[in-house]
């Protein structure tokens, strides 16, 4: 069906939509850096992986990264390519699996390597060894994403390596932003040249991770490109790699919810939808940040007087039992209706890699949005997917 990507007035379910205009925007874009840089840009999984999607991605990059034995199959099995492996923990059961469907393999500790090496090797012959590397820096503040806090499961730091690295590891990972700007690289950077520089003559390659939101509008990309350029002038031999997740799907398309129920309590209205932050947003609770909703401002001051004070405001609930499965307040310029939709922004990278069944509440569907206007719905949810969670 045909609908208008302002409103969605002609949806009346939860759904989040890809719009493919906007996702071609973020590709060509990586696709530019990753030329002008000479570096490869490649899709991380735990962002986004919705894989009918993938035939659009293939026109502009040729490989992924995953964190999971599922992902690796899913990047070898629909995105049609190896992956490039990590996992803080390979298991005896898996390895040969993993190595199998993986043209890199990133250890996160010697002790990983030296139990999973032979195997690994032994499943595919190709295959080519990374070890992550901690560099003890970062500037992520939220201490629940930040891979260097103190006492960090990740990687391995410079005073633990040995002068010569075993011959078979060929590449270091490093994995220290989280939505960060291209300045936040250049001082990341800095700190991993003076911890780990002294080894860069024994690889051939270095992945300098996630966390580059390259696609958000105050990114200075020419920054980012002139870095990377740096590094290879550097160290000629290397390289690079980048495997952002969120610059892919950065506001790339909407959750469509509907108002199912106004409440009010002390003076404070809640629009309940039939949609949940702790099922489909769980990063609202986590972090937690606020999402903009389209055609409402964020009321700052959440004081009991605020919501009295003016006229149209509300908190937004969801629709779980969970208590504090609620954010607010926002402005709308009119009262709410029961039925009408409430439009979450930027709800593509994340979330629907993050959703879960808590309550037995239904996923929203997933749709694309092609260019044209046409709305494809890809997926729809239903009691099965719940019930069988619990086989």
């Amino acid at each position: 069906m045909k609908v208008d990507s302002l409103t969605y007035d002609n949806v009346h379910e939860p759904m989040y939509v890809m719009e493919e205009s906007l996702l071609r925007r973020n590709l060509s874009l990586i696709s530019s850096v990753a030329k002008a840089a000479d570096v490869e840009i490649i899709l991380a999984f735990k962002a986004f992986a919705l894989w009918k999607t993938f035939p659009i991605f293939r026109e502009y990059i040729s490989a992924t990264t995953a964190s999971s034995l599922s992902e690796a199959r899913l990047a070898a099995e629909e995105f049609g390519s190896p992956a490039h492996s990590y996992s803080p923990a390979y298991t005896d059961d898996e390895i040969r699996d993993f190595a199998r469907l993986s043209s890199h393999l990133t250890f996160n500790s010697l002790s990983q390597y030296e139990r999973h090496r032979d195997a690994a090797r032994q499943a595919n012959p190709d295959i080519s060894f990374g070890l992550r590397v901690n560099p003890e820096y970062s500037e992520v503040e939220t201490e629940l994403y930040n891979p260097c806090a103190p006492g960090t499961r990740f990687g391995v730091s410079c005073d633990k390596l040995p002068a010569r690295l075993p011959d078979d590891i060929e590449g270091f990972h490093v994995h220290c932003h989280c939505e960060s700007s291209a300045d936040e690289f250049q001082r990341s950077l800095a700190e991993i040249e003076k911890r780990f520089s002294p080894w860069f003559s024994q690889l051939k390659w270095i992945n300098f991770g996630g966390g580059h939101l390259m696609t958000r509008k105050d990114y200075d990309t020419d920054l980012l490109i002139s870095l990377l350029q740096g590094v290879h002038q550097r160290y000629p031999h290397l390289h690079v790699i980048l495997e952002p997740g969120s610059a892919f799907a950065w506001q790339t398309g909407p959750l469509v919810s509907q108002v199912v129920d106004v409440v009010e309590d002390k003076g404070i209205r809640t629009a309940i939808l039939n949609v949940s932050f702790t099922c489909h947003m769980p990063d609202c609770l986590e972090m937690p940040y606020m999402p903009a909703v389209r055609g409402a401002e964020v009321v700052e001051d959440e004081d009991s007087d605020a919501p009295s004070a003016s006229p149209h405001i509300y908190r937004l609930g969801g629709c779980s039992c969970l208590s504090g499965d609620y954010m607010g307040l926002w402005r709308f310029d009119h009262e709410l209706e029961v039925v009408e939709n409430v439009i979450f922004e930027d709800m593509i990278h994340y979330t629907t890699v993050k959703t879960n069944m808590f309550n037995g509440i239904n996923h929203p569907s997933l749709a694309f949005l092609h260019s044209d206007g046409e709305l494809d719905i890809l997926r729809k949810f239903t009691y099965d997917d719940y019930r069988n969670r619990m086989d």
